[in-house]
């Protein structure tokens, strides 16, 4: 059994054909995925698609990108879409990410603050986008993670060997997509390659991001498989092993099986 623990079913591109893509990933052995709100409109639209599949779950945040647009979404409003569907399990995707700045910094920032608390309250996961703020993201989790209980992931990791590390001792989990297939990812390979299994998960960040054989195409959970070949490879174990460490830290985090 896979999990695919980061999707966008709700984008255009898997939403429009959205029955074959389940099949595709049922086909596959792909068990369960969740679906990653962006913003209130992704929201709505994770609403019908949780509703409908059985399999699928999703989650409420405001991605960093649209933080500045949405500055009234603050702790208590993301308790409430929470507390209003059993099916949402997470909170996210927030973070920072610096290299866009489409939205302030600042603002970012104070985002991010209102989904960890968020999180903490309700006893579930924050999902964390991070993109060139390694040192200011890590600043943020190690200090709320000291008062708060925090159950703490930090979704298609591009960062440096001493973030990994980083991460792992504030007891953050760690996901990885399809990038790790790529030719010119030699040092995320090399950050994998010392994160333990006990603290990995698996995602395609679909549809974005087609591992090989299919990059630059429209990615999908049933593409998953790729990256835990790949991942297997690296750490030098089987992908049973891979699919059996995943779907077990999935569990410990979310809670679904």
């Amino acid at each position: 059994m896979i999990i695919d623990s980061h999707c966008h079913l709700d984008f255009p591109d898997l939403h429009n054909n959205l029955d074959s893509v389940i099949k595709r990933a049922e086909y596959n052995k792909i068990k369960y995925m969740l679906s990653i709100c962006t913003t209130i409109e992704s929201f709505e639209r994770i609403k019908l698609i949780i509703k409908k599949y059985k399999n699928i779950f999703g989650t409420f945040g405001i991605h960093p990108h649209e933080t500045e647009k949405n500055q009234h979404v603050d702790t208590n409003y993301i308790i409430k879409q929470k507390n209003n569907n059993s099916k949402v399990i997470g909170i996210g995707e927030s973070g920072l990410d610096f290299y866009y700045n489409h939205s302030d910094k600042n603002i970012q920032k104070k985002s991010f603050l209102n989904h960890i608390y968020a999180a903490s309250e309700l006893n579930i996961p924050i999902i964390i986008h991070s993109r060139n703020a390694e040192s200011e993201t890590f600043d943020i989790l190690k200090s709320e993670s000291k008062n708060l209980n925090l159950k703490m992931l930090v979704h298609c990791f591009t960062g440096s060997k001493d973030f990994a590390k980083k991460l792992i001792n504030i007891n953050c989990f760690i996901s990885l997509s399809g990038i790790i297939t790529f030719k010119n990812s030699l040092d995320l390979v090399e950050a994998a390659s010392i994160i333990p299994l006990d603290y990995l998960l698996v995602e395609t960040d679909s549809p974005y991001l087609a591992p090989i054989p299919y990059r630059g195409k429209t990615n999908e959970p049933s593409y998953i498989i790729h990256t835990i070949k790949k991942l297997a490879v690296i750490k030098k174990t089987s992908e049973e092993e891979v699919i059996k460490s995943t779907t077990e830290n999935f569990n410990k985090l979310f809670n679904i099986l």
